[in-house]
Parts: structure tokens; C-alpha cells; sequence
């Protein structure tokens, strides 16, 4: 891979476009049994809180055509934990650590972003997810909700970590919300997290999952992904946009790019292949060897400029 300029995303830079996606390989040091996590741009952890959650009820994943369901419900061991032990294998495999974070209130991210802030010298930055749609209740995703989302970025600013919004497709609001939390201080949106769906067994005639609906993931809303990046790239000009959504190859990694993306997250393709973070890292790097590419931002929103 050629040497290109590395990814500028508000305070810090990436060497690399590519990174993992929150929730789909536990804390991330899983994949140093199948490449080192050093060369990916970052690896992002699943969303941590301050306290341990059990999650929701099985069955909590299902395959579909073009994807998978999921209601995982952000199981996790806690902030505490993650500091002893996840972050300390994160930093023996030499990654670049994203956490993302989560709550059911607005101080439940103060008090995750205050423990994670104890490990800030360890920290790359935090991506703060306000889109989970498989928890239920009142609020449970605050990305649907400006002001909500506005009010977590402002209580997170506090520790001095930058921090990442990870929004939701579910909302014809998305605009408006990336508008309102970059003006809070979030130096980057995560364009998308899962598109709500659900499945029913047509043998019992009862929803698939144990939570009913669940989070959609992989190629299906990869086109969702697009029209979304696009829509807050040309409302938005100077924001940092990571984006996720149905990256299963370079190919599809730089359609996420020319829409707006100044780097990409992988996913779902790591449940079929745990390497794939890797080998799409490749892919995208021999499409703009092929292409003569030394600079990133040249294919970032190329699609807003008359296109390559």
C-alpha cells in the first residue's frame, strides 16, 4: 500500500481509512488472532457504560437475505472492567482505541465519560452512541431528538476526550441532529447505526427475535447509508463524517467516501469473515493505488464536486 496522507477527523489523524465497527467483534482485541489491529485507522469498542448490563432475552440474533437482525441490547461487563482488562489487551495489540459509550440518561454518559476520562492518556477519542434501537422504553434511542443529543455531547465535553456522535437512519430528522451536536462540540457524526426491522417465524407464527425488533445490519442498508452521508455532507460541508453501513468490500468502503465519509467502519461482513476489516483495508488502498490517489480528501464527497 502506498504511503497517502493520513485522515484528519477533528483533533486527531488516522494513518489508515478503515476501522471496526462497535459491536461487532466484543471489545475488539478478538481480532488480533487474525490481523494486527495496529493497522487498521482504529479499532472501535463495543458501547461500554458505568455499569454492567446483561442485555435483552434470547434468541437475539437472526440472519436475514442480506443481512442480519440484532437485539443484543449492549450487553457488557462495564466501564471498570473495560479499563483493567479489555483496554489493557487493546494496548498490548498497539490499536488505536475508539470507546463508544452509552446510557439510559444523560448522566449515565456523564458518569462513563468521567471513568473513561481516568484512561484518557489511552483513549484516541470516544464515539458516543446515541442511536442503539433495540433497548425500548422512553428515549431509548436519543438520536431521534435533537436537543437530548445535544445535551449528551455538552455533558461529555467535560473530560476533554474527542468525541463522536453516532446517529440513527430512523429519523427524518438526521439533518437537523448532526447539525446539533457537531454545534455541541461532537468533532465527528458516525453515519449509520442499524435500521430498525424485525422478523416473525412463519412455522409459530411469533417474532424471531426475544426482543421483538431488532437492529438491521449489512448490505441491505448499505444504500440507506449512502443517501444518509450525502444528505448530511451537503448540509453540512466542513463536518467529519466516519461512515458505516453494509461495508463489505473496498468497492462499497469508497462508495461511503465519495458520499461524504472521511473514513469507513466494518461490521457485519466480520461475522462471515473476521478478517474482513483487513482485506477491505487492502482493497481500498489498491483502488487508489490503481487511481494514483496520495490523498484521502480527494475522494471524500468527490460526489459533491462533479465526482473523481
Amino acid at each position: 500500500m502506498a504511503d497517502r496522507k493520513s485522515i484528519s477527523i477533528g483533533s486527531i489523524d488516522l494513518l489508515q481509512p478503515v476501522m471496526t465497527a462497535s459491536g461487532t467483534a466484543g471489545y475488539g482485541v478478538e481480532f488480533e488472532d487474525y490481523f494486527h489491529l495496529k493497522n487498521l485507522g482504529a479499532v472501535v469498542t463495543k458501547s461500554i457504560a458505568h455499569f454492567e448490563w446483561p442485555g435483552n432475552k434470547a434468541p437475539r440474533l437472526h440472519p436475514t437475505q442480506s443481512g442480519m437482525l440484532n437485539s443484543v441490547g449492549l450487553q457488557g461487563s462495564g466501564a471498570k472492567s473495560f479499563i483493567e482488562n479489555d483496554l489493557v489487551a487493546l494496548e498490548r495489540a498497539q490499536a488505536k482505541v475508539v470507546a463508544s459509550i452509552w446510557g439510559h440518561s444523560v448522566d449515565d454518559y456523564f458518569q462513563v465519560a468521567s471513568m473513561l476520562a481516568e484512561a484518557r492518556d489511552r483513549i484516541t477519542a470516544i464515539e458516543v452512541n446515541l442511536s442503539c434501537p433495540n433497548l425500548g422504553g422512553d428515549h431509548a434511542m436519543f438520536a431521534h431528538d435533537a436537543g437530548l443529543s445535544a445535551k449528551v455531547i455538552e455533558v461529555c465535553q467535560a473530560f476533554g476526550l474527542p468525541l463522536w456522535a453516532k446517529l440513527s437512519p430512523n429519523t427524518s430528522q438526521l439533518v437537523e441532529i448532526a447539525r446539533a451536536v457537531w454545534s455541541a462540540g461532537a468533532q465527528a457524526v458516525t453515519l449509520v447505526n442499524t435500521a430498525i426491522g424485525m422478523a416473525i417465524d412463519t412455522n409459530s407464527g411469533l417474532p424471531v427475535l426475544g426482543n421483538i425488533r431488532g437492529g438491521m445490519s449489512g448490505p441491505a442498508i448499505h444504500p440507506i447509508a449512502v443517501r444518509c452521508i450525502y444528505d448530511v455532507r451537503a448540509a453540512l460541508p466542513d463536518i467529519k463524517i466516519i461512515g458505516a453501513g453494509g461495508v463489505t468490500s473496498g468497492e462499497t468502503a469508497v462508495e461511503l467516501m465519495l458520499a461524504g465519509a472521511d473514513a469507513v467502519q466494518v461490521g457485519t461482513a466480520s461475522f462471515a469473515d473476521p478478517k474482513a476489516p483487513m482485506k477491505i483495508l487492502k482493497q481500498l488502498n489498491k483502488w487508489a493505488d490503481e487511481r494514483n490517489v496520495s490523498d484521502w480528501s480527494k475522494v471524500t464527497s468527490a460526489a459533491h464536486r462533479g465526482g473523481l
